[in-house]
């Protein structure tokens, strides 16, 4: 069983931000939306609670820091699609998409959303 459940993310600016969640999101799996007034959730396939979700809400107070969220990718082809669809949703590339020497096949790039939180989507072989 995998533990995750979700992701409740903070962001300073919800409307800088909400268009390139539209995009990415989807892109990774989450295709559902639950969204309330301060609250915009996008899920998993499946029924809530029992999918993964990710949550987002403004907080203007939000500082971005250190922490980073991983995803998994199929193949190297969705890392750099990835890759291609961040820079042009408004997010920044940090590094990649390339090999990295966390082990030989592992594939990846790095990037932040435009309020400055940090992801990674990988793929690697065992």
């Amino acid at each position: 069983m995998n533990k995750f459940s979700h992701i409740d993310l903070r962001v300073t600016h919800m409307e800088i931000v909400l268009p390139f969640y539209e995009k990415l999101l989807p892109a990774l799996g989450f295709t559902h939306t639950y969204h309330s007034g301060d609250w915009r959730v996008f899920a998993a396939e499946g029924e809530l609670p029992s999918v993964a979700y990710f949550a987002i809400t403004e907080d203007p107070e939000h500082r971005p820091n250190r922490n980073l969220i991983g995803f998994w990718a199929k193949g190297r082809e969705e890392v750099d699609a990835i890759a291609q669809l961040v820079q042009e949703s408004g997010g920044t590339v940090t590094a990649g998409p390339e090999l990295f020497p966390i082990s030989p096949t592992y594939y990846s790039v790095y990037f932040e959303d435009p309020c400055g939180n940090a992801y990674e989507i990988v793929h690697r072989l065992n």
